[in-house]
């Protein structure tokens, strides 16, 4: 087995260092603007609803609400959230002054973080 030169190591190390990063640090916000809009969507809201953190639980957002259901332990994917958000369910009204564009934005950011 041929022993890899010291100088060639590096780039070896780097590109791990990098697909450990990548892994392990969730999406990227920079690379999907939509993601970034759908987290401050989802902890700022829309005047004048309340914002989803008030409500939920949701790590990647800091949010610890205890109205509604814990989002990291629910799961829900696109389409659920889009549809709750759209229509509402039990105690959670329907959203309707958000844009299409927003709720795709909070569906996409909510199904995303929270995928196992």
């Amino acid at each position: 087995m041929r022993e890899v030169p010291a100088t060639g190591r590096w780039p070896v190390l780097a590109a791990a260092a990098v697909w450990l990063y990548v892994g392990f640090a969730g999406p990227s916000f920079a690379a999907d603007p939509a993601l970034a809009e759908g987290r401050q969507l989802f902890v700022n809201g829309v005047a004048p609803a309340p914002t989803c953190a008030l409500c939920h639980t949701l790590k990647d957002a800091g949010a610890t609400g205890q109205i509604g259901p814990n989002l990291d332990d629910l799961k829900p994917d696109l389409a659920r959230v889009a549809a709750v958000i759209r229509s509402g369910m039990g105690p959670m009204p329907a959203f309707t002054a958000l844009t299409d564009a927003q709720v795709t934005a909070l569906a996409r950011y909510v199904s995303t973080v929270v995928k196992p």
